[in-house]
């Protein structure tokens, strides 16, 4: 039976049917993945993020900025902004995002247990990974929320 409750208990099934717990030592075992996959998460998120800073500090290959009479998403198309940085980004952006709907996905098991280790995994990722970068000021394109 699925839950749509949190509750406490070894029995739960997380992300896959054949992923289920039933006894100490695979609760434990999956609450153990639940954290370390979350701390990649913070890992790769970092990983992004440097990228994305190497290559605004680097200088593009136009010298100098778009004329202003260049429609915007002509100018977002154009061929000088395909750099592999570009693309490791998106490639990065890419898993990320599937590994945060990954732990959504065994959050909404509804077991305390998986929620606190992903809770704590993301808290404990973040702090080895993204704490202390407040001295890097990143300017973000996109104000949605969601990206």
């Amino acid at each position: 039976m699925m839950h749509m409750t949190f509750y406490w208990g070894i029995r739960a099934t997380i992300l896959f049917d054949s992923w289920k717990t039933d006894s100490w030592l695979n609760y434990s075992l999956s609450l153990l993945a639940c954290f370390l996959f979350s701390a990649f998460y913070q890992y790769m998120e970092d990983r992004r993020f440097r990228i994305r800073l190497l290559s605004k500090n680097t200088p593009s290959p136009s010298g100098g900025a778009a004329p202003l009479e260049t429609p915007l998403l002509f100018s977002k198309l154009g061929s000088s902004n395909w750099q592999p940085s570009r693309f490791a980004d998106a490639i990065l952006f890419g898993i990320n995002s599937a590994i945060g709907y990954f732990l959504m996905l065994a959050v909404m098991s509804f077991n305390a247990g998986v929620f606190l280790a992903v809770v704590v995994g993301l808290a404990v990722g973040y702090l080895i990974f993204r704490a202390g970068d407040e001295d890097r000021v990143l300017v973000v394109d996109n104000p949605c929320a969601c990206a």
